[in-house]
């Protein structure tokens, strides 16, 4: 599938960094605030990386809640903060910029995503703010209905201890320090095959339980490969009562993905795998109707959507040392 386009939002032209030199001579001892830099999206040019203006981008520019989005920062000569829909970014440094890749929660309404970045100017002076917004599209997820063992949808006692267990074991594979990603090349399919259900539509199972699928299930024979969709370590190689021999690789960036259902674990927690490497086997292990790979994405404490994931360009093929972004890639 072809990626949405990377949108670069503002930009701030020197005579503007000038005035806020300006002021910033002006206040002395007075505490600097930001300085926002708000430019009409059809004021916008392609600068070139030498001009060295603070610039912002999005990745995509259009989202459905759900969705992976990266945001990109280059030109300011320290590490930005920022806010995305109201949540809070976090970045890394990437390339020549830095970068922050997090989720739209599947509950954001249409509409708008407010972007607000703040970040020391690479001239110097009072702090600089970058703003734009993210148009959030309608997600439309579909909803159905499926049959699986009565114990799954009302678990016994008996086992609840084990679940108790696998939550545990979760929030402790996904507390992983923040880092920058360890990967460097952009993520690919972990199998090849027919997907039977995608991210985001809305479940109920045997008429009772209902939930959202926050994965992709994808088609396969028992017994068939699973491969790692990028390179990152093994943070969890265990077997789950709902989510079955479950496989999680922790990339960096406060970015997973999770491979449910195996019928054989490959890896032991801890590995370090590059892409294409063998994690397991297919299976039908847990909570399902029949043998498939559900492939998960996380990022930034989000379920998002996998495929989504595969549309983004961390390396754009206009300038691949630049993994921030920059206008002359346009489409990549």
């Amino acid at each position: 599938m072809a990626p949405h386009p990377a949108r670069w939002l503002y930009s701030a032209p020197s005579h503007a960094l000038l005035a806020l030199l300006a002021l910033g001579a002006k206040a002395q001892a007075a505490e600097p605030t930001p300085a926002a830099v708000v430019l009409p999206a059809s004021s916008v040019q392609a600068p070139s990386a030498a001009q060295g203006r603070p610039l912002l981008s999005l990745q995509p520019g259009t989202a459905k809640p759900g969705d992976p989005v990266m945001v990109a920062v280059r030109g300011m000569a320290g590490m930005p903060t920022g806010t995305l829909a109201g949540r809070a970014l976090r970045f890394f440094p990437w390339g020549d910029g830095f970068l922050a890749v997090t989720g739209l929660p599947v509950e954001l309404a249409p509409g708008s995503a407010l972007v607000q970045v703040v970040g020391p100017s690479s001239l110097g002076g009072a702090p600089l703010e970058l703003t734009g917004t993210l148009d959030v599209a309608e997600p439309g997820y579909p909803s159905r209905e499926l049959k699986v063992s009565g114990k799954y949808v009302a678990p016994p006692a008996s086992v609840k201890a084990r679940i108790a267990a696998d939550r545990k074991a979760f929030a402790a594979a996904f507390s992983q320090p923040f880092s920058a990603p360890h990967f460097a090349q952009n993520f690919v399919w972990p199998r090849q095959d027919r997907i039977t259900a995608p991210f985001g539509d809305r479940r109920t199972f045997n008429g009772k339980l209902s939930s959202q699928h926050f994965g992709v299930d994808i088609d396969g024979d028992p017994g068939a490969q699973v491969t790692a969709s990028n390179e990152g370590t093994v943070v969890m190689a265990r077997d789950n009562y709902s989510a079955g021999k479950t496989v999680l690789v922790h990339h960096g960036g406060d970015l997973f993905t999770a491979y449910f259902h195996l019928s054989r674990i490959q890896v032991r927690t801890g590995d370090k795998v590059e892409q294409g490497q063998h994690l397991g086997l297919v299976g039908s292990t847990g909570r399902v109707t029949g043998p498939h790979l559900h492939w998960g994405v996380k990022v930034d404490g989000i379920w998002v959507d996998g495929e989504s994931l595969l549309r983004l360009d961390f390396f754009p093929p206009a300038s691949p040392a630049v993994a921030s972004g920059d206008t002359a890639l346009g489409v990549p």
